[in-house]
């Protein structure tokens, strides 16, 4: 329902509301905000808003997975496709906007940022910039790698992978431009609750380093708070909704080949589903992130490990999922809190490396962060995902592993504690890692969002989020969330206190001990700022490395089959009949899936018979109902032939009737290297 601050909104408002609906160039990106616009703003609760779901789904074979670091783990299939949900926040009161995404990413890494906001400056003009687009990733560990302009985060993909970045980023773009083309008068709610028994600390040694005064204040050591945000149009329709939430999406483990956005993805899966499903190429005329927070040490794997409670990966992440749905549709049904106030955001780039941080954030003394750099322990993995190396590595055990590193048993003075394995920052002639990185703060009405491209540890959000607060105390702020993952990535931040354990997330901090103080400090800065209505140096130019990337995997060269089969004919057919709870199946003569991404579209359909002989859609690779599997058949004598197998878990509350599974695909030729479309279908089946 509409508010009645809303319904009775002064005209003025309204008019600019339509103007900014249209697509204006706004004021100066780093330009303050007036104290009498930001006055004007204290008591509106009219927002213009507008949000839009688009399909990121890289190739869905023989790319190398970004997450686990695990050179074997390729794409071999579909889970759930992977989407950027787009938010385009605008305030007629002061004439701001601000675009936020949630990506099924593993990483929003800088070069995707930098060519986003590229595409936006050339389809819309000065509307948008790196001030006010804020991108975020889910941090899903089962999607496709080679996105990064970086060396260290293309090693495990053998480089750099265009068709995934250009998927990836085509796609944001395309969220966000029709988010902004859909701007509409309307209100804003706010809830937050605690969702316990949906996380663990995955590093707890580390935690109880903290001091046991700061520990005292909280009953956890996770941070169990989820922050909603719901958006409803003027006219009573419902837009959708953000959520914060801290959890790694590791419900899949590394051994997982099918890509997927795990807990996440499947959250906003089941939201969405019930607001008007996800047929491919449908409308999206509700979407719901499922974005994440300050979740460095916290797992969805409750009992240890990988272990998340269920029988497999797929139960595991549906239970981590239905979790943190729940409690979502909880918060969506009783938020009750009208937003008021207007949109407005800070953002600078920092030089990570060489920040020279004041006493007043450290331990009493000046002190500096360091050139990036990882410890052993970042090699042996986290407890609910292991990396390069064994569980507990050493320097001896991965040195074999990575001989091209140094590895050493000690440390520079400036990196304290950790024992050395790579110093990124040392890289010629580039880093390995980013490290002139984006900071960003915004704000909506009494909601501050924090944007770091860092992964902060449970109690490092914690310091970051009350250093915010307490600069914006008095401007009507009351709810500080951190936006962790989000316009780039460099790594963990972990405490002073936990870095000198020297488990995975001090190991993974790249910028040394004081890396979290060097963040209150900036953000100490960009705060007041926002308060003050004063503008911020935009900081050092990030330097952009799309020329310098090497990619070294080739492309399908063609398709081949036997020869007495066609593309789409069925190489193991389906049974004639199944039961509620089967498994139906089929495979497939196919070709490789790097030759058509699908984006919008599927690769499979379950479809139903109805009465008049015509075939319905039930399910598809983009709602995690059935499963698209790849492999690649070694077939005499050119072994470039594909199968693909579509798997359908029956679900108990399937109407009885006559089904069937649809591959559709496409196929390169040797010959002239064109590419076809082709299709085909398993017998139909009774499902009892």
């Amino acid at each position: 329902m509409r508010t009645p601050t809303a319904r009775f909104a002064p005209v003025l408002g309204l008019l600019l509301g339509t103007v900014l609906a249209l697509g204006p160039g706004l004021p100066t990106a780093r330009a303050a905000t007036p104290a009498t616009a930001t006055e004007a703003c204290s008591n509106s609760a009219t927002f213009l808003m507008g949000a839009a779901r688009s399909d990121i789904t890289g190739p869905a074979a023989e790319v190398g997975m970004m997450g686990y670091a695990q050179v074997a783990q390729k794409t071999e299939g579909i889970h759930l496709r992977l989407y950027s949900r787009a938010f385009v926040i605008a305030s007629p009161c002061n004439g701001r906007r601000v675009a936020f995404v949630s990506a099924d990413l593993g990483e929003l890494f800088q070069a995707v940022k930098q060519q986003v906001v590229e595409r936006l400056r050339a389809k819309l003009g000065d509307v948008y910039s790196d001030d006010n687009v804020l991108l975020s990733a889910t941090h899903t560990h089962s999607g496709p790698g080679g996105l990064s302009h970086y060396t260290l985060y293309n090693l495990t993909t053998f480089g750099f992978v265009p068709q995934n970045f250009e998927a990836i980023v085509s796609g944001i773009v395309d969220s966000i431009v029709r988010a902004n083309a859909r701007l509409a008068e309307g209100s804003l709610r706010l809830a937050s609750g605690d969702l316990r028994g949906a996380s663990a600390n995955r590093s707890p040694q580390a935690y109880l380093r903290n001091p046991e005064s700061e520990r005292a204040r909280y009953p956890d050591d996770v941070d169990p708070r989820m922050t909603l945000l719901r958006f409803t149009r003027a006219d009573g329709h419902e837009v959708g909704l953000i959520n914060w939430f801290a959890v790694h999406a590791t419900s899949f483990g590394n051994t997982n080949p099918l890509i997927s956005g795990d807990n996440k993805g499947l959250a906003s899966r089941y939201f969405e589903a019930g607001e008007g499903g996800l047929l491919p190429g449908g409308p999206d005329t509700f979407v719901a992130a499922f974005a994440n927070a300050n979740e460095g040490d916290v797992t969805p794997n409750l009992l240890g490990g990988t272990n998340g409670g269920g029988a497999n990966d797929f139960e595991d992440a549906a239970l981590a999922a239905r979790k943190q749905y729940d409690f979502a549709a909880h918060l969506w049904a009783t938020a009750a809190m009208p937003v008021l106030g207007g949109v407005d955001y800070r953002h600078t780039y920092v030089k990570m490396d060489a920040v020279e941080v004041a006493p007043a954030f450290t331990d009493g003394t000046r002190q500096r962060t360091c050139p990036a750099s990882i410890g052993v322990s970042m090699l042996a993995g986290a407890e609910d995902g292991p990396g390069f190396g064994a569980e507990g590595a050493t320097c001896e055990s991965v040195h074999d592993l990575w001989n091209q590193f140094t590895c050493s048993v000690v440390t520079t003075p400036c990196q304290a504690e950790k024992p050395i394995v790579l110093e990124m920052g040392t890289m010629k002639p580039y880093p390995w890692t980013p490290e002139v990185l984006p900071l960003q703060l915004v704000t909506v009405g009494p909601l501050a969002l924090v944007a770091v491209p860092f992964e902060l540890t449970t109690m490092a959000g914690r310091r970051l989020r009350d250093t915010v607060l307490a600069q914006l105390q008095g401007s009507g702020v009351t709810d500080v969330v951190i936006a962790g993952l989000s316009n780039a990535y460099s790594g963990y931040v972990a405490t002073r206190e936990e870095y000198a354990r020297q488990d995975y997330e001090g190991a993974s901090t790249h910028f040394g001990p004081w890396t979290l103080a060097a963040l209150q400090q900036s953000f100490t800065g960009l705060a007041g700022a926002l308060r003050d209505g004063t503008p911020v140096p935009p900081g050092p130019t990030p330097r952009d490395l799309r020329k310098a990337v090497v990619g070294l995997q080739p492309g399908v060269v063609f398709d081949d089959k036997l020869l007495w089969v066609d593309f789409g004919d069925v190489a193991e057919e389906a049974k004639p009949a199944y039961a509620r709870g089967d498994t139906a199946s089929a495979t497939f003569w196919a070709g490789h899936p790097r030759n058509d991404l699908k984006t919008g579209g599927t690769y499979l359909r379950v479809q139903r018979r109805l009465a008049d002989g015509t075939w319905l859609d039930v399910a598809h690779d983009g709602e995690g109902g059935a499963l698209y599997h790849w492999r690649r058949e070694y077939c005499v004598p050119t072994l470039a032939c594909s199968l693909v197998r579509i798997d359908w878990p029956i679900p108990a509350d399937t109407a009885p009737g006559t089904y069937r599974l649809v591959h559709e695909g496409n196929w390169k030729s040797g010959w002239d290297g064109r590419v076809h479309p082709y299709s085909g279908n398993s017998r139909p089946f009774t499902v009892r």
